[in-house]
């Protein structure tokens, strides 16, 4: 019988033998046949490798020890948390960082911010003896539901990702959860540009959620009015006079009412950048053009250049100002002042062809007054022997009485000196409208005088009511 065994013994050995010097010889086959099912793996799932095959991978261990302490596999997490009773409360959290740029021609703003969200989903509870949370990044948040917020009127947004994805995810023992994000939105503000560049902007970001109406979610802010934080922002062309949230409900006729919040912010411009750019070089454009009312009425090329130099500088000015303002249907503060002052300079070289044209005309009517009054002195001469100066202004006086009168003196003359003589008194008449512009058209030269006094004192008046009423 023993003799049995041991030949039996001898046979198992002889059959193993040949299997026992294969695995000798190719020691790296079972490694290799692993190697071959990973990259397999990564084929067959689009460079997803499963779990099972990389145990090694400590990172991995730990990913799946969190998911396993989470139960996420447990748990249908396309469901908001209890999905089909009431409606789950997210309490949001808003940091304002900066505001990048406020366009006025696109009429939006660019805002960087930390947006928190607060909720519970007792799926994620998990034991744990000090009661401490755990905090993952933007892996395990695409595993579990989380809340649909979105920004109202926004036109574009992304969250930071230098050097990861600025994402963070905090959950508690007792199911709490912390959702953070770091984004950044441009987002629409209507502006009203009526005051412009004296004007004040009420700006503000809508969240909202997407898909859950007020029967499903909740929004709301965490702290009331300090749930909205905001560091010390400076802006190149506004002050930052308030931040403050508020909330509201929208309606939405195919879907329902919303909870909305709101991130109000109110922008004052700054004035002095305008002062400087464009309303000082106004001024000066205008008074500039009040020089050409010293300069002689006869220095044509003196004053038309000075002219035509304050116009095209004014025009320059408006066109400027246009195309760095949106292409609005109303007037704007600005366009009042400009165009008034384009206005002024006008009106300055329209003073001046006047003048030009009325002393061009006086002087044609003297050339020919003197012209016929030298015909007509020598035609006198030869009927009567006297000389007839019509060119000479005799004095408003009444000439004395002299019994030894020229005979040359016309009857008429011989007619007043019997009137009585008046020492040291003369008379005025008062003059018509018509008369006193008559006597300004006949004497050019002052409407310059007038103009000196008349334009400096129209654009001071203007610029009282003007700022009276905008500033």
């Amino acid at each position: 019988m023993k003799l049995v065994l041991l030949i039996l013994r001898l046979l198992c050995l002889a059959c193993l033998w040949p299997v026992t010097l294969l695995n000798n010889r190719y020691p790296d086959r079972k490694k290799n046949k692993d190697v071959y099912l990973v990259e397999h793996a990564k084929h067959k799932f689009r460079g997803r490798i499963d779990y099972k095959l990389k145990k090694k991978d400590s990172t991995k261990s730990l990913l799946i020890k969190s998911e396993q302490l989470l139960r996420i596999e447990d748990h249908d997490f396309a469901m908001r948390p209890g999905f089909g009773g009431s409606a789950i409360p997210v309490g949001i959290d808003v940091q304002v960082e900066s505001i990048d740029s406020i366009s006025e021609v696109n009429m939006d703003f660019t805002m960087t911010l930390y947006l928190r969200h607060y909720w519970k989903d007792e799926r994620l509870a998990f034991p744990s003896s000090n009661n401490l949370s755990r905090t993952f990044d933007g892996r395990l948040v695409k595993k579990i539901w989380k809340p649909d917020v979105f920004f109202v009127h926004s036109k574009r947004s992304f969250i930071h990702d230098t050097t990861m994805e600025n994402i963070m995810l905090r959950v508690y023992p007792d199911g709490n959860i912390l959702y953070s994000v770091r984004i950044t939105v441009t987002a629409l503000c209507s502006m009203d540009f009526s005051r412009f560049p004296l004007d004040t902007q009420n700006c503000s970001l809508e969240l909202e959620s997407y898909a859950y109406n007020e029967n499903d979610l909740m929004l709301y802010w965490k702290n009331g009015n300090d749930s909205l934080r905001t560091e010390e922002i400076a802006l190149s062309q506004f002050f930052i006079e308030e931040f403050q949230p508020s909330h509201g409900l929208a309606l939405y006729s195919s879907t329902g009412w919303y909870n909305r919040l709101y991130i109000n912010f109110i922008l004052r411009r700054h004035i002095f950048f305008f002062m400087l750019q464009t309303y000082f070089p106004t001024m000066l454009m205008v008074v500039l053009s009040w020089v050409s009312f010293w300069i002689d009425r006869r220095a044509v090329p003196a004053r038309v250049s000075l002219g035509i130099t304050t116009v095209l500088t004014m025009s320059t000015i408006i066109t400027g100002v246009s195309a760095s303002m949106p292409q609005v249907s109303y007037v704007k503060a600005v366009d009042i002042y400009l165009w008034t002052s384009f206005l002024f300079v006008f009106l300055s070289v329209i003073e001046y062809a006047a003048v030009n044209y009325f002393t061009t005309k006086e002087e044609m009517k003297k050339l020919k007054q003197l012209k016929l009054s030298e015909y007509d002195a020598s035609q006198a001469m030869a009927f009567d022997g006297c000389f007839h100066d019509t060119d000479i202004e005799l004095s408003s006086f009444p000439p004395l009485s002299d019994k030894n009168t020229d005979p040359c003196m016309s009857p008429l003359n011989s007619t007043m000196t019997d009137l009585p003589p008046v020492m040291g008194t003369r008379l005025h008449r008062r003059r018509s409208i018509r008369q006193s512009v008559n006597h300004i058209i006949t004497n050019s030269y002052k409407i310059d005088s007038y103009s000196r006094i008349f334009f400096p004192l129209a654009y001071f008046l203007f610029n009282i009511i003007y700022w009276s009423i905008y500033s």
